[in-house]
């Protein structure tokens, strides 16, 4: 399935549009807030494994709703080393499956789910992770990309 287009602002403020990365791998994953205990591990376990993904010609895409200036906070107090979007009003979370409702000591609520696609040089989606783990998650997919042939 080929993955939809879309365009949102980095935590610079500047605009990147998916397809702009046809003909390189892309590592498009949503993730619920910045600065909190899950998505901080698995922010830094890409920025620790950039080095691998760049050689197999991929880039990480992070999106969550937090704004541009709560981003640019967040990448720079973890040294970030790829690009994180915002997406305010939720429509990219939402085409792309990543919101619904989740469950957190006893309550349920509404919100973006850890889900991440893999896309292909050609603008394909090849796979898609539900719920990950954020500790293993980005061994997981410099596995899968390894078992491609990168």
């Amino acid at each position: 399935m080929k993955a939809k287009d879309f365009e949102l602002p980095d935590q610079n403020g500047k605009i990147h549009k998916l397809s702009s990365y046809i003909g390189k791998w892309v590592i498009l994953y949503f993730y619920p807030k910045d600065d909190t205990p899950g998505c901080t591990k698995e922010a830094c376990n890409f920025r620790d494994s950039i080095n691998k993904f760049q050689k197999l010609g991929a880039v990480i895409l992070g999106i969550s709703k937090d704004s541009v200036a709560s981003h640019k906070k967040f990448a720079d107090k973890y040294h970030l080393n790829f690009t994180i979007l915002s997406n305010e009003d939720r429509s990219v979370i939402k085409e792309y499956k990543s919101w619904g409702i989740k469950k957190f000591m006893g309550r349920e609520f509404e919100g973006t789910t850890r889900n991440t696609y893999l896309i292909d040089p050609k603008g394909e989606i090849i796979k898609f992770y539900e719920k990950v783990n954020p500790l293993t998650h980005s061994e997981e997919i410099l596995k899968d990309l390894s078992s491609q042939g990168v």
